[in-house]
């Protein structure tokens, strides 16, 4: 039997997503206080997070929301950071990824790393002419996977409440 071209591939579980990118940062990225700059980690958070969904998607995947970022700590010259991310959710088109971003501190590298921020983006899989695509459904495979999931649902159902809120709003 052929499957129709545009069902979703058979799930992947979530550790198959799981991607890490690591860096030092230097002096070129920080800002006036001396310590790395938002949007550098920021774009790191959104590249991990693109790898992680076109790994899950199997193919192109393009931000469509960050949902949510935090920053703990800062990040300084010389420290190596590590960005984590997993698929947490996927729909039929679209996918949370949570991003765990660490340092390790260049002049205390015997320590453990320090949780500088945490990231949760939302991808939408495309096809060569960038229309939205199916993806694969995420099989969570641990306690921990599964209360992501649940959570990434929370974060979903707040987004399309608060897009109903404001389109309703802005209606009158």
């Amino acid at each position: 039997m052929t499957e129709h071209p545009s069902a979703a591939p058979a799930g992947k579980p979530t550790s198959y997503s799981r991607v890490t990118l690591s860096r030092i940062m230097t002096a070129v990225d920080v800002n006036l206080y001396g310590t790395v700059h938002g949007g550098v980690l920021m774009k790191f958070v959104d590249d991990v997070a693109g790898a992680a969904a076109a790994r899950h998607s199997g193919g192109t995947a393009v931000t469509a929301a960050i949902d949510e970022i935090v920053f703990a700590e800062a990040v300084r010259v010389g420290d190596l950071v590590h960005a984590h991310a997993q698929v947490n959710w996927t729909g039929q088109t679209s996918m949370e990824v949570g991003v765990r971003v660490v340092a390790e501190r260049w002049d205390s590298a015997e320590d453990e790393p320090v949780l500088v921020a945490t990231a949760y983006l939302v991808f939408v899989g495309v096809d060569v002419g960038g229309a939205p695509r199916p993806v694969r459904p995420v099989l969570p495979e641990t306690p921990e996977d599964e209360r992501r999931f649940r959570e990434a649902e929370i974060r979903r159902a707040h987004r399309l409440a608060r897009r109903r809120a404001i389109q309703a709003h802005r209606a009158g």
